[in-house]
């Protein structure tokens, strides 16, 4: 049965993997044996994070990436593949908040960002990558989804939209792959202290009781888990899922 969760001799790639919710998968990844490359806008931050995996045993290269940018991708991608010679995992895991405004109030050039971030780098990180794991005939995608994909956050119009197209493309890239043994599916976070938001974070302690069934905000620990299922031999059979983990906020 362990040989099913064996990521040993498997190569992945985390983007935003240097803080929150990304470095916590990164973090369960390296444990169950992949090598890691540690990908984000802030090189620095990448670095610190992949000092922390080699402290722990694991090999991990630091990626500047803006994932936004096809051009940075595909570099991103090619060094990669220079350091490790093969991708088996990609997490796309990069993302923004958002605006945190009334739709009425959301700026055009705002809503582009959160889109392009949240939307358009799964798209282009997903492609990059699975154009590699074609030839090979296999590998995993992991999409970072959110409770968001499925209902409408207040002050986040911006963010749910994006959520909901991730779901989505989820869905659309899981039925195109799956020929070419590839995997697609989705984590779907709730609430999850990651710092990057702290005004979020202070609502949703502020009414926990309210908010989540299980009595306190997801921690980036919590996710692991399930990375580790969809990365590994154990998800073979599942083909453009969504596994919702967030306290029983979608029970309410």
């Amino acid at each position: 049965m362990s040989g099913l969760f064996d990521l040993s001799g498997k190569v992945a790639i985390v983007t935003g993997g240097g803080t929150g919710i990304g470095l916590g998968i990164a973090r369960a990844l390296a444990g169950a044996g992949a090598a890691l490359a540690i990908c984000g806008r802030r090189l620095e931050v990448c670095e610190s994070a992949c000092d922390e995996l080699r402290a722990s045993g694991a090999l991990a290269t630091a990626c500047r990436c803006d994932v936004t940018s096809p051009a940075e991708v595909e570099a991103m991608v090619a060094g990669v593949l220079a350091r490790f010679g093969h991708i088996d995992i990609l997490v796309n895991n990069a993302g923004t908040t958002g605006a945190a405004q009334e739709c009425l109030e959301i700026d055009f050039g705002q809503w582009r960002q959160t889109l392009a971030t949240n939307l358009d780098g799964v798209f282009l990180c997903s492609q990059a990558v699975a154009r590699r794991m074609v030839p090979q005939q296999r590998g995993k995608i992991i999409n970072i989804a959110s409770i968001g994909s499925f209902l409408p956050l207040p002050m986040s119009a911006d963010y749910s939209a994006s959520k909901g197209g991730v779901l989505m493309l989820t869905r659309a890239m899981a039925l195109e792959l799956v020929r070419h043994n590839i995997q697609v599916n989705a984590i779907c976070p709730g609430y999850v202290d990651t710092g990057f938001n702290p005004a979020t974070t202070e609502r949703v302690l502020a009414g926990i009781g309210r908010k989540v069934p299980a009595g306190r905000i997801g921690q980036p620990a919590d996710l692991s888990g399930a990375a580790i299922l969809l990365a590994s031999p154990a998800s073979d059979y599942m083909v453009g899922s969504s596994i919702v983990i967030d306290g029983g906020v979608m029970l309410k």
